[in-house]
């Protein structure tokens, strides 16, 4: 089968709800800061009217800001998630098409709504996630489109969707359809408590059904069970063709067999971290998927980092493309 996109992206489709706090909302409202804090529908809608009114509201979900970023590069790229058949779900799917995605999965008729994440921004830039998962924790194995997963050049899978048994085969089924399409598989390991909560089952698919790794540093010790960050880099050098690892102010660092590529951080105010790494992914998949370097999509990915941290939201507010064209980088 010919090549359709670039990468075809697995994930927790979330509508994201993000607004500018103080610490003193987060202790006001019980938020643990700087992590992903599962919530149910009735928190969920107490936080969304407790936010302030300059909220931003976009279709989310990290590998839907993933291949976001990607498009935005100039990448060709589809997203396979689950929403309800409400209002959200269907300005999800609109958004997703409006930037050029294409979006594959029925909506889920009755039942559980459409997920949203309450993302509370403190003025040091950490972001501190409320996310109700909703509907989109009922993606199916039956919910992979074969074709669209056997016509792309990359496999993206995240690692949030992972919470459910059923959402575990559903990554399995795609990987193996990847596989036996000659495609690529590559994970984001997402959060260290998604890390922790599946560390056996994350450390299996990696060395199984994985080509590339996305990880920042705290989910890489968390998953090898250590804190010495150069036996981990060992580790999952034996355990995945490439990883690619994100250092906060200390940059990245690809490891491909024995080769090692540290790419420097773009410096950059941060304003709101939410979606660096997600942006990260974007460009290191469009490197890859393009004729680019491992450490060239290193420098791209920091890039792409660098300019959403720069601002509220988890998605570009400029062309990355032009803004890559603009630092040198080969696009």
């Amino acid at each position: 089968m010919p090549v359709k996109y670039d990468v075809v992206a697995l994930g927790n489709a979330i509508m994201d709800v993000i607004a500018p706090v103080d610490d003193a909302f987060l202790v006001k409202h019980d938020i643990p800061k700087a992590r992903t804090n599962l919530i149910d529908e009735a928190r969920a809608e107490l936080l969304y009217h407790a936010l302030p009114a300059n909220r931003i509201e976009t279709s989310g979900g990290s590998a839907g800001n993933s291949i976001a970023g990607l498009r935005s590069l100039g990448g060709s790229g589809a997203f396979m998630g689950k929403v309800a058949d409400d209002t959200i779900g269907a300005n999800y799917v609109a958004d997703m098409r409006r930037i050029g995605v294409d979006f594959f999965g029925s909506p889920l008729k009755g039942g559980l709504t459409t997920a949203r994440s309450m993302i509370a921004v403190t003025p040091d830039g950490e972001r501190s996630m409320n996310t109700f998962l909703g509907a989109s924790t009922e993606f199916a194995a039956s919910d992979v489109d074969a074709q669209a997963v056997s016509s792309a050049e990359w496999l993206y899978l995240e690692g949030y969707l992972f919470d459910k048994p059923a959402a575990k085969t559903a990554f399995v089924h795609a990987s193996e359809v990847a596989k036996s399409a000659n495609r690529k598989v590559a994970i984001t390991m997402s959060d260290v408590f998604c890390v922790e909560r599946h560390r056996e089952s994350f450390v299996h698919l990696v060395r199984t059904h994985c080509d590339l790794v996305f990880a920042n540093e705290e989910e890489l010790l968390t998953l090898y069970q250590t804190q010495d960050f150069d036996a981990a880099v060992n580790q999952i050098r034996n355990d995945s063709q490439i990883a690619a690892i994100t250092r906060s102010s200390k940059g990245s660092v690809i490891v491909s067999g024995s080769d090692t590529w540290v790419a420097p951080v773009t410096s950059a105010p941060v304003v709101d971290a939410t979606g660096a790494g997600d942006q990260y992914a974007a460009g290191v998949l469009y490197g890859i998927t393009h004729g680019l370097s491992l450490q060239e999509s290193a420098r791209l990915g920091n890039l792409c980092a660098g300019e959403v941290i720069s601002h509220i939201g988890p998605r570009p507010a400029v062309n990355l493309r032009e803004l890559a064209m603009a630092a040198g980088l080969k696009v």
